[in-house]
């Protein structure tokens, strides 16, 4: 089978492919070929069948289409600025519609969607949440990312039912480990790293090991169910619990003041503002990612473990490599 992956250069792509190029060979075996605005190292290695191009524009997705059987959907922009509301809004669910579109014309029947688990697994509560949870649109309407990603999934489901193609799913919660070249996921790491974090907000958060949600993710193309959702996530712990067990893995003592939410959110605007205004730079810390802080991102991965064989590490270890890799293969830590 061919398959083809967009956003092949990204984290989770990355990885994803590695995963399917570990898989590959044999008579059964997954023929990647990978789409992307330009060739990363790692697909150089891997040595895969590259497509360059852009998902809204051109003909390269057409031509990276062709002889594939089904497609794995990572194209994306994670960001927390509202400024990129409109090219996210634009990415996530035009380039999926475009996609799917060109999807039919060349007669590729299987699409697995790489959303988030905050989709649907956010809360303001203290609860744990699995797939059968609504659609989180009016709490994340202030968070652009969360909220592209949810009209993203609508559009997918919708139009692949329309067009006859099988549409999967999968939503892993915040991704660490090591190779994120582009800090899309691990960048809050970062910022502990470099003691950029004073106070630990009152919420709960989850997160996944990006090289399980690759194994899970792959396992998708066959076993996922069309038109499911598969949560994907690690622990479900407090603010405070993460930044006290990613202080032993670095070796860095945590955050401990504590600030009451209303007054947090606060600063964190008027920080914002005086950077952004009156600096022209990106503030160290910004309302929404107070806000998100502030939130229960709690998940229960029950289904993805029955359907998907999906399973996570030792947490501590996801932890370990994420922060050697920001040191070390990155050296932006210091």
């Amino acid at each position: 089978m061919r398959v083809l992956v967009t956003g092949a250069t990204g984290f989770l792509g990355e990885h994803l492919i590695t995963e399917l190029c570990a898989r590959g060979g044999g008579r059964d075996g997954v023929e990647v070929r990978a789409f992307a605005r330009s060739r990363s190292p790692v697909l150089a290695r891997l040595e895969v069948d590259f497509v360059q191009g852009d998902l809204l524009t051109g003909d390269a997705l057409k031509a990276a289409l062709k002889g594939c059987q089904a497609v794995f959907h990572l194209a994306g922009m994670v960001s927390r600025t509202p400024d990129d509301s409109q090219p996210m809004m634009r990415l996530h669910v035009d380039g999926t519609r475009r996609l799917i579109e060109h999807m039919d014309a060349a007669g590729v029947g299987r699409l697995i969607l790489a959303s988030t688990s905050g989709t649907v697994a956010v809360s303001a509560e203290e609860e744990v949440l699995d797939e059968e949870a609504g659609y989180a649109t009016e709490l994340v309407a202030g968070w652009p990312y969360y909220a592209s990603k949810i009209y993203q999934e609508k559009l997918a489901f919708g139009l692949g039912k329309e067009r006859g193609i099988e549409v999967v799913a999968v939503n892993p919660s915040l991704l660490l480990g090591p190779g994120d070249r582009r800090l899309s996921s691990t960048n809050d790491v970062l910022r502990f790293l470099r003691r950029q974090i004073p106070a630990v907000p009152e919420g709960g958060m989850n997160f996944v090991d990006v090289r399980d949600a690759a194994a899970a993710m792959a396992t998708a193309l066959e076993h996922g169910r069309a038109g499911e959702r598969y949560l994907l996530g690690g622990p479900n712990w407090t603010v405070e619990e993460f930044f006290g067990r990613l202080s032993r893995a670095a070796k860095l003592p945590a955050p401990r003041v504590r600030l009451p939410a209303r007054a947090a959110r606060i600063g964190a605007s008027v920080i914002e503002h005086v950077y952004r205004s009156w600096r022209g730079q990106e503030p160290p810390v910004d309302r929404i990612s107070v806000e998100m802080s502030q939130h229960y991102w709690w998940l229960d991965s029950s289904k993805a473990r029955r359907e998907l064989h999906f399973d996570s590490r030792d947490p501590s270890l996801t932890l370990v490599d994420t922060v050697n890799y920001l040191r070390q293969d990155l050296s932006l830590a210091d």
